[in-house]
């Protein structure tokens, strides 16, 4: 460590804990998270992408320890592959704290649903879709719809006042 990037101790002392562990910077994941064997996890990292372990992996908890997830991957040619998440250190990239902090943590998330930028490439059994607000981008409620394996397994949310008017944002210019 350079003689710049050297913590102060007088500092960090001047903090409790409890203090540390409600901050929420960007970069950091929330402090605590409860998981339970059979919930849903994202990963927030790339860990192993030989093995399928990329940010953006689904898995669903086999068990959990202190120091490691045991999990199953649930997505891609690596399904039902068993994995071990560890936990990493991960340093917000900034901040405005008088001090620098760093978490040891696993980089995961529940992930009972998926913003679809994060679903492109995957293939679910069962979509629904929230359309109370318009989608935004090119192409993304096809690519919501066709995440999943059976028609007759997706589900739209649309507002009560316009059951007919879905927008989907379509840029002729784009496909030229």
């Amino acid at each position: 460590m350079a003689k710049d990037d050297e913590i102060d101790p007088s500092i960090t002392n001047k903090y409790p804990n409890e203090y540390s562990n409600s901050l929420d910077p960007p970069g950091l994941l929330a402090f605590k998270v409860e998981l339970k064997v059979g919930c849903p996890l994202m990963l927030l990292r790339n860990i192993e992408p030989k093995d399928g372990l990329c940010n953006g992996t689904r898995l669903m908890v086999s068990r959990c320890d202190t120091r490691i997830i045991e999990a199953r991957i649930l997505i891609c040619e690596k399904f039902g592959n068993l994995s071990f998440i560890p936990r990493i250190s991960l340093t917000p990239s900034s901040s405005e704290m008088p001090f620098r902090m760093t978490r040891r943590q696993f980089p995961v998330r529940l992930s009972y649903a998926l913003a679809i930028n994060k679903s492109q490439g995957q293939a679910v059994k069962f979509v629904g879709v929230n359309l109370c607000t318009h989608v935004f981008s090119h192409g993304q409620l096809y690519m919501a719809l066709s995440r999943c394996t059976s028609f007759d397994r997706i589900s739209i949310l649309v507002l009560k006042d316009e059951p007919d008017s879905i927008t989907n944002a379509v840029y002729p210019e784009v496909l030229l």
